[in-house]
């Protein structure tokens, strides 16, 4: 695989399982951090990552117990990734889609696959939930294994009509992707009721974004670039800082502006923008529907905690924000009063609200954060007495307590940070991530990284 390859790269969130079949044995493909590369065939892409010794990629294990068919869908977190040089906006869901459809063409005997594309007017017709039914069982050829792949799956009004009475036939392996606006998570749950499996795509890590600009060598100015622009890629395409902002901004605005207002209806936008302008300026800060909607009502934007608490729970479904709820250490519970909400790229923040009011360690921090889901981590805020600690993350038996700082230099400063994790009393590990510019080094049992060199850890 050549260099260039290597930079069209997918990050994964969590687990995959993909079915297929091979001398009549099903196998399960899992990782804990899976990457999809844009090359024709996944496999060599597992060949390339498990050489490179950097990513722990796909292993393939058998599973004779997965006899039943399944449905698997993906749904893509923010970004929408421009395509080659016509620019048309490919997203990475799209592009995951094509890479597993070409790896069963290369690696799957007696396979049949049906794929509909509804972004492509040639699929104008069966937009209609019997004419997409209708079509695919006419696509269907007995004694292969079917595949049906629909991409952007929410065009079809009522399609799950349609997919459950397939499901139903047991003949068919599903794959379905669409909007993370249009088919969330609490809307599948409902539509399919378990049978389904969901893919989420993030934006580039930290890693991710440092194997795509290769040819620059300075890690320092890599992580001050990428605190800057974030992880979204499409926008890396983009030459000039004006179009690459712009790129993000329009981004953000289509989800925020237009696919939320228009799923749920919402009367006003200006509340939701507000809003959301305002968790992107408190990320790390401990927040309650009620604190909100009484400093947006005295800046001039009424509205009361009810339609707060509605409009944050949008932008969570929509994977704008994380919500980490907190957990009492010491009293082993999770508290319901407050939480934190995180951007799910810095990127963004800098494209709405510029440079104004910024704090590199609450910044560091919302990295961290996304990064802890990214590997798989259930991430929480921690409370202990009346010292909190920036996160309790558990996968697992294991847990880690970690803090996140900017600058540690100054000794009270490095005491603070230390203090409510040298006050813990188990034997779990304790860290804190800043920017040290030093090699790991410990301190009365807790690890200090820098935390540019822990984001490049896998």
């Amino acid at each position: 695989m050549s260099s260039n390859d290597a930079r069209h790269y997918l990050p994964l969130r969590e687990r995959l399982t993909i079915t297929t079949f091979e001398n009549r044995k099903n196998y399960v493909f899992e990782s804990d951090c899976l990457q999809i590369l844009y090359v024709p065939i996944i496999i060599e892409a597992a060949r390339w990552f498990q050489n490179s010794n950097i990513f722990h990629f796909l292993k393939a294990v058998p599973y004779e117990n997965h006899s039943e068919r399944q449905i698997f869908t993906a749904n893509h977190r923010i970004e929408r990734h421009p395509g080659h040089q016509n620019h048309h906006r490919d997203t990475p869901k799209s592009k995951l889609m094509q890479a597993y459809i070409e790896y069963l063409k290369s690696h799957v005997d007696n396979c049949n696959i049906i794929y509909i594309d509804y972004m492509d007017l040639a699929f104008e017709e069966i937009k209609e939930y019997h004419a997409l039914h209708a079509y695919v069982e006419a696509q269907y050829q007995a004694n292969k294994t079917n595949y049906l792949f629909v991409d952007e799956v929410q065009m079809c009004p009522q399609f799950e009509l349609a997919i459950n009475s397939l499901y139903a036939k047991e003949k068919y392996d599903i794959y379905l992707t669409g909007s993370n606006a249009f088919l969330l998570s609490a809307d599948l749950a409902t539509l399919f009721t378990g049978r389904y499996i969901e893919i989420h795509v993030f934006p580039f890590s930290f890693s991710e974004y440092c194997r795509y600009y290769e040819e620059t060598k300075d890690i320092d100015q890599l992580f001050e670039d990428y605190t800057i622009k974030g992880g979204l890629a499409g926008s890396y395409a983009y030459k000039t800082e004006k179009d690459r902002v712009n790129y993000i901004k329009e981004v953000y605005e289509t989800i925020v502006t237009r696919d939320l207002v228009q799923k749920y209806a919402l009367p006003d936008t200006l509340v939701l923008q507000r809003l959301s302008e305002f968790l992107m300026d408190n990320v790390s800060n401990l927040t309650s529907p009620n604190k909100v909607s009484q400093l947006l009502t005295a800046n001039n934007t009424q509205t009361n905690h009810v339609t707060i608490g509605k409009y944050i729970k949008y932008l969570c479904n929509a994977f704008v924000f994380y919500d980490v709820k907190r957990y009492d250490i010491r009293g082993r519970k999770y508290l319901e009063s407050s939480e934190k909400f995180y951007l799910c790229d810095t990127g963004i923040r800098y494209a709405i609200l510029g440079s104004r009011n910024m704090d590199y360690g609450r910044m560091y921090e919302n990295m961290v954060c996304i990064e802890l889901l990214r590997r798989g981590y259930d991430v929480y805020v921690g409370k202990l007495y009346q010292k909190e600690i920036d996160f309790v993350v558990q996968k697992g038996d294991e847990k880690i307590y970690i803090q996140v700082s900017d600058n540690i230099t100054a000794p009270d400063t490095f005491e603070r940070e230390c203090r409510p994790l040298l006050q813990i009393r188990d034997a779990y590990p304790k860290m804190i991530l800043a920017r040290t510019r030093h090699p790991k080094y410990s301190y009365e049992g807790i690890d200090i990284y820098d935390v540019a060199d822990w984001l490049l850890q896998e």
